[in-house]
Order: structure tokens, then sequence, then C-alpha cells
């Protein structure tokens, strides 16, 4: 696993989360890592949003079936300069009610979920006191969650469970199955380009097409803020599949294996300092890109 060494109110958990509003401004940051976190300055913007120093961070590597993945992201974070960083190891069910650690959910200003298995991480926290207080306090109290690999695809309502590789987009190809619900207006998948995903994301958007896609390169995260808003930090880009102006979607007419019809998909690639508009559905670009028009 590669990691970053830096300097020195209940409520009953629903598959689909309602979008956030743009003027949310209680609601935390949400922030989706492609995973292979190697960027320092990712894990040193998560760590001042929450509060720098002083900052209280829990870390849940709940997807991860090594037993030091943990202990790896309390180093990290204290060479970032944390000095109050907690690693909770919810292995089964039962542990998500523990009452030490969920007051160290109640207590925390942002909340970490290493990679592994989303799968995992879905069967043994949803449902549970412990997904209730973070569903609760993101969108209430301004807690700020990060996830990484299977972290980041974890934090959306609709989740990608398992898929298959690859570019075209075939029926059968991905299974989806209910995911934090911390956001509700896109499915996130994750190693994006280096794992050829795109197949799997546009399976998954012809089975809900009222939602977004985004896919998110390794070393790349997506900072999402209350504004309803997420820019682009870290090597790779972020890809957004948009089906606002879907015209014909063949998934409900064809066989399983068969390759799925998508016409009017609508396709961005944003880097790094890019910003999209989760709201408006509209992308962003620095002040200093250039641009080729048609009459130059």
């Amino acid at each position: 696993m590669e990691v970053a060494a830096g300097e020195a109110r209940s409520v009953l958990f629903t598959p689909m989360a309602q979008p956030q509003s743009a003027d949310s401004a209680s609601r935390g940051w949400l922030i989706p890592i492609g995973g292979k976190l190697s960027d320092p300055a990712i894990v040193d913007r998560f760590v001042q949003l929450c509060g720098g120093p002083t900052a209280r961070i829990v870390v849940i590597p709940t997807a991860s079936t090594e037993r030091d993945t943990g202990a790896e992201y309390h180093k990290v974070f204290t060479q970032h300069g944390v000095r109050e960083t907690r690693v909770l190891p919810f292995r089964r069910r039962s542990d998500c009610d523990d009452d030490d650690w969920l007051h160290d959910l109640r207590a925390a200003d942002g909340v970490f979920i290493t990679g592994g298995d989303q799968l995992r991480l879905a069967t043994v926290m949803n449902g549970t006191p412990a997904a209730r207080i973070m569903q609760e306090r993101h969108a209430e109290d301004g807690l700020h969650v990060a996830g990484t690999s299977a972290g980041a695809a974890f934090l959306s309502a609709q989740m990608i469970a398992r898929g298959a590789e690859g570019a075209t987009p075939r029926a059968g190809m991905v299974t989806l199955t209910a995911g934090l619900g911390l956001t509700g207006t896109a499915i996130i998948d994750q190693h994006f380009r280096q794992r050829d995903r795109i197949g799997r994301l546009l399976t998954a958007i012809a089975y809900n097409p009222h939602l977004l896609g985004l896919g998110i390169d390794e070393n790349t995260a997506a900072f999402m803020g209350p504004d309803g808003r997420f820019e682009v930090h870290g090597e790779g880009s972020v890809t957004v599949i948009d089906p606002t102006d879907l015209v014909h979607n063949s998934i409900a007419d064809i066989e399983h294996s068969d390759a799925v019809t998508l016409t009017g998909i609508r396709l961005h690639l944003l880097g790094t300092g890019a910003s999209y508009c989760l709201e408006s559905r509209t992308p962003i670009v620095p002040d200093n890109a250039a641009f080729i028009t048609a009459d130059r």
C-alpha cells in the first residue's frame, strides 16, 4: 500500500441520499481519492480542512484485510502534524455500536476510510450506529470524510461493489449495492484509468441514468465542498460522465454481456485545478487555461 508521508442526530440509512444542496453551509467536505495515494499535498489539505495539528481524525481500515493498515495511516497523519488520530477497526457489525468507538466518531473532525474491498465496508457498516453517525454529522455538523480506493467508492449512495475491466460497457458488467450515502448525485469509481474502468462506470450509469459518474485516477482527489462543487487535485484526472442529455439507452433490451448502446452521453476530463458544479452539471476550468477555438 502506498500512502503519503508529509512533513513535520440519528437517521435511518436509505440507499438514495439527497443531493448536496448549495446552501448546506453545515455540510462537511467529501474527498474521494482514486487510490495509490502518494501525494502529501492531498493529505495535507484534508488535515487543514479538519483543523490542522489540533484536528481529531478517525481512520477506518475496515475495507482492508491487512492488520497494519490502520497503524500505517495513523503514522501518516502523525507525520502531517496531527496530534490525535484514532483507528477504529470495525471488523464485525457488532463493532459498529461499541460505545467508545462511537464516542470517537462523535468527537471527530474528520474521518479517513482506507482502501481494500468496498463490499466489506457496505456489509459491515451499512445500517449501523457508526454509519448513521457519519451520515448525520457529515450532513449537519461539518464532519469531513475522505476515502481512498474502496473507501472512495463507499462514499456514494449507489456503490459499485464488483465489476469487470474494459472500455466497452456491457449488460451485467457491474454489480451495484448501497454505499454510505454521503452523496446522492454520483456513482464514484477509482483506480480509473489505471484499471480501465470506464466500461463498468458507463454500465453503472446505464442502470442509473439520473446520476453522474465520477471516475477518479490514482493519486488524485476530488475535494467536494458544501457548495456542491468539487475541485481536482493530484497527478491524474477525474472523468465525469454526464447522462443529462441521454437519448438512447439499450440496457433494458439486451442480453447479459451484450454491449450497451448509449447516445447523448457527455464526457469531461478534469485535471488539477479544474472544478465541477454537481448541481448545474457544469465544468469550470482555471482562468489561465488555454483554449483552441475553431477560428485559430
